[in-house]
């Protein structure tokens, strides 16, 4: 049975989007997101959402690197399986850099305030 199911899941096309490969997209552009958002908070240009910039860039990526996570936590296979493992990937990456940009950005605002 569970010979089956490994086959079956290889079978998976490459550009076929599953349930999962949606998800763990969702939570890349998410992330991705807040990356934006953090590097122009780091730049100091978001004008009159200065305030507002390093705190979405913070819920942001950890809101797309969770996903990102339980994407790779509940995959049954590696990636090319259409369980959504490179997005996971990228989302917790590109995640991290989002959290990260945003706390320096916090940091710096603060210490101007």
């Amino acid at each position: 049975m569970t010979d089956s199911l490994l086959y079956a899941a290889s079978t998976v096309g490459a550009h076929t989007l599953t349930a999962d490969r949606l998800l763990a997209t969702a939570g890349w552009l998410v992330a991705m997101a807040g990356a934006v958002v953090g590097g122009l908070a780091l730049a100091g240009r978001l004008g009159r959402f200065t305030a507002y910039g390093p705190i979405v860039a913070l819920v942001a990526g950890a809101a797309g690197a969770a996903v990102g996570a339980v994407v790779l936590l509940t995959a049954d296979g590696g990636p090319g399986t259409g369980n959504g493992v490179v997005g996971g990937a990228a989302a917790i990456v590109v995640g991290l850099a989002a959290v990260v940009m945003g706390a320096l950005a916090r940091a710096r605002s603060r210490r101007a305030a």
